[in-house]
């Protein structure tokens, strides 16, 4: 097990109608804010109630939403050039991952002179940044409590990591009301893609017991919804599930690393503007497959978390082929793909984007050693 390096910086705040009081919680980091915030949600939900709670508490903002599929470097340099014409004091994002990406730049460039490219090609980041609140509206942020920021090279549409400097998010909110109006396909995909970080942070090589008690407290939480959603009894509501579950998700990788199927998701969502939760979900199962060669207690434990039983506790063979079942009995019952030539990938794609996966750092908290040719042999089985 790998030692234990963890650093708590943001205050959590996780409830119902928490996002109503972000008024209140901002005044204590500043005056004056840019609300980056996913332009889906004026679609799908009513976002008043949250810019609502800033006007009353007499928070200024201004909300950039100017916003495609995914973020890079381009729609952070419009965002960075806003918020310092703005003279803002802090930035709060709405939204999922992308949203977060974007947020996170902003707050880390605002007091450089340099421009994003130099860092993405290796200048090292330090210094006073901006504070961040983030409200999310989806159940996943594998990356926020980190001090990484993945995101997408606008000049190749590669992926890069950038490293940030620690303590950029100063508090979260995690409002379980925020995902009602999500479809069930969406909900669906979203739940899959977070019990799947919270199993890749469990088989990391960089896991420890900090980050096994999140991983597997999260992991009882997201299969209890999972579960309750083939009319099992719960005693919480679905939302609140997969909230609490979201939360603990994000907090067990901060403190030990996504897996093969976030990093191909995260590589194949640059390249391709293919949604990371249906990359995600279909390669799932068959990382559980291949990790269970090397990793077989640990699956097992997976398993049980998941309400997985056998007659025989001692067979894990057939405590991990039941739980790869149960995970595509489950994407199954989302309507989601279950290979990816149903996403309209080529195999010549996925060997770029398996190339571009494997030139990242995250590639060394993978569940074993991996290249760009373990990358590609995984996603080939799963075409």
């Amino acid at each position: 097990m790998a030692d234990l390096l963890f650093k708590v910086s943001p205050n959590i705040v996780l409830g119902s109608y928490i996002s109503s009081r972000l008024g209140l919680y901002a005044k204590d980091f500043g005056e004056r804010y840019m609300v980056i915030m996913d332009p889906v949600l004026k679609e799908v939900r009513n976002t008043g109630t949250i810019l609502d709670s800033l006007s009353v508490r007499n928070v200024e903002y201004f909300v950039f939403d100017e916003i495609d599929f995914s973020s890079d470097t381009e729609t952070v340099r419009r965002a960075l050039e806003l918020a310092r014409n703005a003279h803002i004091q802090g930035v709060i994002a709405v939204g999922g991952s992308s949203i977060f990406g974007i947020a996170r730049t902003v707050c880390a460039l605002f007091y450089q002179r340099q421009d994003i490219y130099g860092f993405l090609d290796g200048e090292r980041l330090a210094g006073e940044t901006l504070p961040l609140i983030a409200v999310p509206s989806t159940i996943r942020s594998p990356f926020l409590f980190t001090d990484v920021v993945p995101i997408i090279d606008a000049r190749s549409r590669q992926l890069k990591v950038l490293k940030v400097q620690s303590g950029l998010c100063k508090l979260a909110l995690f409002d379980p009301n925020l995902h009602v109006s999500l479809s069930a396909n969406q909900v669906g995909s979203i739940a899959l893609e977070t019990l799947g970080i919270a199993v890749e942070a469990y088989l990391s090589q960089k896991a420890n017991f900090f980050s096994d008690m999140f991983a597997e407290k999260a992991m009882e939480l997201l299969g209890g919804y999972m579960n309750a959603s083939e009319s099992e009894v719960t005693t919480s509501s679905p939302e609140v599930l997969l909230s609490q579950g979201g939360c603990l998700a994000s907090l067990a990788v901060s403190a030990s690393s996504v897996g093969p199927a976030t990093l191909v998701g995260l590589s194949v969502c640059a390249r391709y503007k293919v949604a990371r939760p249906l990359v995600t979900s279909i390669l799932f199962p068959y990382v559980l497959e291949d990790v269970a060669k090397y990793k077989k207690d640990r699956l097992a434990r997976v398993a049980q978390l998941l309400g997985v039983s056998v007659e025989d506790p001692n067979d894990k063979d057939r405590m991990v082929s039941l739980l790869a079942e149960k995970i595509r009995h489950w994407i199954a019952l989302a309507n989601l793909p279950a290979r990816l030539k149903d996403l309209s990938l080529t195999m010549e794609q996925l060997t770029i984007a398996a190339e571009d996966a494997s030139q990242l750092e995250l590639i060394n908290g993978m569940p074993r050693s991996m290249g760009a040719d373990d990358l590609f042999e995984l996603m080939k089985t799963s075409f």
